[in-house]
């Protein structure tokens, strides 16, 4: 199962971001409910020490510079609740991170960056689940679900129904570039939306993508306390071997 979130926005040449994060974070469904309790210990934790109450959202953009009802809670505390977060992700081992990132600067101006940032994320989900490199359960015939949060529902819905059918991959061969059609057989069914006040899943990832974005263009706050390394923290659970050229994945 992957959850994802995005930080950023994907529009380009009119642009609110120079880059564009999307992160998915896989567990398998053997171990979703131990996950789960793991997610809700975690939360009734931070509910006594800090009191953000079990339904109360962890957005952590707005969590930053935008909290509403959670002005209540110091900054810096709330910094700390997405600290505390990091090292509860990274903890376990069960969870894989795949994350991609895309710089907007120097692209053409009908560079799409949802099209290719979703594609790719989803081409390293389906290839990891193809070779068995999720840690956790593996079975011979797994597939996979996508669960993300809403985002542009009916392009990406129709991205995933378009690569079951054409999936064209680049390829050398003794004449010249040539392509492959390497469609996708592993994930099924269409992306099952989720609102992220009502998943913690949705909320680790939405962590991750943050992290992400603000290891490469930190807001003043994250790089005056040092929250531009959080990302770091996630080191253990970084699905390295989906983009392997890459030391982070």
């Amino acid at each position: 199962l992957m959850y994802v979130d995005e930080s950023g926005d994907p529009g380009h040449p009119k642009t609110q971001s120079s880059y564009f994060a999307l992160s998915g974070l896989v567990v398998h469904e053997l171990r979703w409910h131990t996950s789960l309790d793991q997610l809700i210990d975690f939360r009734r934790r931070i509910r006594q020490r800090f009191g953000l109450k079990l339904r109360e959202e962890i957005h952590a953009p707005r969590f930053i510079s935008r909290p509403g009802n959670l002005v209540r809670i110091k900054r810096y505390d709330r910094l700390t609740i997405l600290r505390h977060f990091t090292d509860l992700l990274a903890s376990i081992p069960d969870f894989n991170v795949i994350n991609i990132l895309v710089k907007k600067q120097g692209k053409s101006a009908d560079y799409d960056v949802f099209d290719m940032a979703w594609r790719t994320l989803l081409q390293r989900f389906e290839n990891t689940i193809s070779y068995h490199n999720f840690t956790g359960p593996r079975n011979p015939d797994d597939k996979g679900l996508v669960f993300p949060d809403h985002t542009d529902d009916k392009k990406l819905k129709q991205l995933i129904r378009r690569l079951r059918h054409f999936n064209p991959i680049p390829n050398q061969q003794a004449y010249g570039q040539g392509y492959r059609n390497l469609t996708f057989s592993n994930i099924v069914e269409d992306p099952s939306f989720r609102d992220s006040q009502h998943s913690y899943f949705i909320q680790a990832a939405d962590l991750c993508a943050f992290l992400l974005y603000q290891r490469t263009h930190p807001n003043k706050y994250m790089k005056h306390t040092g929250g531009q390394a959080y990302f770091n923290r996630l080191d253990p659970i970084l699905c390295k071997v989906a983009a392997p050229k890459d030391p982070d994945g």
